[in-house]
């Protein structure tokens, strides 16, 4: 092989390495993890991730600089989203061969869930069609933002902030089905353990809309979430 040709080889394994640097962070991936649930500002980022804003801005950068996000400035505020659906897949990708392949990963989420009710195997197109035949109610227990972004359809949105003041809306005599940001989430094994507290029959899927998307299976977003 000439040097030329090494050369030109070289070049291209670091291009690749641009994506694989730019993952290689955990704070970036919970970054694209949040993206991945909405489009957010720096400010919301650093809050949600607990990083000081120069850290959250710095992270981003790098995150810009390979692609996997882009920004725009609206008013006093610049706000990012995922750079497209095929980053969304990545991410999907990157966790299923994680859990695979790292035996560390199920015993960090059993950690994060500690101990709180296991998650149900849903078949998403059924569960929609339960929803429409009215036989449950699916309860989207994130912020009011990403439920607008995109949400399983039929889902009520009743943040877990707000569940304790509001269980009246829900009905007695039906199965609830509750769901959050995916399986490293929290809320909807909080939210279930509150509605069953209260005498409701809830259960909740580790899937999140990311996981939803990637089987392609149906999602519905408001309107003025894509304005």
């Amino acid at each position: 092989m000439s040097n030329a040709h090494r050369r030109h080889k070289d070049a291209v394994y670091d291009q690749l390495a641009r994506v694989g640097k730019a993952l290689a962070s955990p704070k970036r991936l919970e970054l694209l993890d949040l993206l991945s649930q909405a489009p957010r500002t720096v400010e919301e980022l650093a809050e949600q991730a607990g990083l000081s804003l120069a850290n959250a801005s710095q992270h981003l950068k790098l995150l810009r600089e390979a692609h996997l996000v882009e920004s725009a400035k609206r008013g006093l505020y610049v706000t990012y989203r995922l750079a497209g659906e095929d980053v969304e897949g990545l991410l999907l990708d990157l966790r299923g061969l994680a859990e695979a392949r790292l035996a560390e990963l199920p015993l960090a989420v059993r950690r994060v869930l500690g101990g709180r009710t296991p998650a149900e195997p849903v078949d998403g197109p059924e569960l929609v069609a339960r929803v429409r035949r009215g036989e449950v109610v699916v309860l989207d227990v994130r912020p009011p933002e990403e439920f607008r972004a995109g949400h399983v359809p039929g889902a009520r949105s009743i943040p877990l902030s707000e569940l304790a003041a509001r269980l009246a809306e829900l009905p007695a005599d039906l199965p609830i089905v509750a769901y959050c940001r995916g399986p490293y989430c929290v809320y909807a094994a909080d939210a279930v353990e509150l509605l069953r507290r209260h005498g409701h029959r809830a259960t909740r899927m580790d899937q999140g809309v990311a996981d939803w998307r990637g089987r392609g299976w149906p999602i519905e977003a408001c309107e003025e979430a894509n304005a």
